[in-house]
């Protein structure tokens, strides 16, 4: 695998990876509402050819193959190789016959207009040059194909990432100001970018429509073990854990302390709940 987007190579094959390796089935179940969501926006049908970008540990490529069923194909794409491995796994314990391939599915030589449907949740926010990737996805979809991807909103509308955050910004110092649009989770927060970069790419009649979804963040039989783990999951999962590489034991605690006060305003009987944002982009090949 070649790919000039080295950063994001080395983040989803190292500690982002392994992070999402790590807890995959607990990510799976948070995002259980968004990957229902975009199965039932892209409405795969029998015998349709789909490619899945990002598909990760495949959640959502077993989701689409379900429904094309054995008549029909799907392509996962994902570049981080052990997220790969476990997505192999799974679909060959479920006896589905997912094509998954390692590449950055914006610079992939699919062939072209082979597919009646590109699908993504949460996987297309991290292109370095995103009219180039969706334009190369365009042409892999026959003149009837369609797009179909969730993207986060912005960090403001997605609390598991701006509790923690403010939190932590008690004791540490703000981190250096990124360009909103350099690849990242947020990098599709903004309505009129998306529109703008997909009609760029080539494609037609662009529908974006919000998404709202409560994550069960932190989880327990008693208040303090709801507490802690939501903790542990802003620890593995968000900016926090870049934020707090190589910092002392001591700062670490004090972060834990303040991001443990802030869960606690969102507590329920079910555990820690988070709200978040995302759209649901729907287009056709044009």
């Amino acid at each position: 695998m070649s790919s000039p987007n080295l950063k994001q190579m080395l983040d989803w094959n190292g500690s982002s990876g392994q992070s999402w390796l790590a807890h995959q089935a607990r990510f799976d179940s948070m995002l259980a509402a968004h990957a229902v969501a975009l199965i039932q926006a892209a409405a795969p049908q029998s015998g349709e050819s789909v490619v899945d970008v990002g598909c990760g540990a495949g959640a959502t490529s077993l989701a689409l193959a379900a429904a094309v069923g054995p008549s029909g194909r799907v392509v996962g794409v994902d570049i981080s190789q052990g997220l790969l491995q476990r997505a192999r796994a799974r679909a060959q314990e479920a006896h589905l016959p997912i094509d998954l391939v390692l590449a950055d599915a914006g610079r992939h030589p699919f062939p072209p207009r082979v597919f009646d449907l590109l699908a993504s949740r949460l996987g297309v926010m991290f292109f370095d040059d995103p009219v180039s990737a969706f334009g190369r996805l365009r042409e892999a979809l026959r003149p009837s194909g369609r797009l179909l991807f969730l993207s986060w909103r912005g960090a403001s509308e997605n609390e598991g990432a701006s509790v923690p955050m403010q939190a932590a910004l008690r004791t540490l110092s703000a981190p250096a100001r990124v360009s909103p649009d350099a690849p990242g989770p947020f990098s599709l927060g903004d309505r009129e970018r998306i529109a703008r970069l997909l009609g760029e790419a080539g494609f037609t009649h662009i529908e974006i429509t919000p998404f709202d979804a409560a994550l069960l963040f932190g989880r327990g039989d008693t208040r303090d073990e709801a507490l802690d783990d939501a903790v542990q999951m802003a620890f593995h999962l968000g900016p926090l854990r870049r934020l707090l590489t190589d910092q002392p034991e001591p700062v670490r605690h004090a972060v834990c302390r303040d991001v443990r006060e802030a869960f606690a305003s969102r507590l329920t009987r079910d555990g820690v709940v988070l709200s978040s944002g995302a759209w649901i982009v729907s287009a056709q090949r044009g």
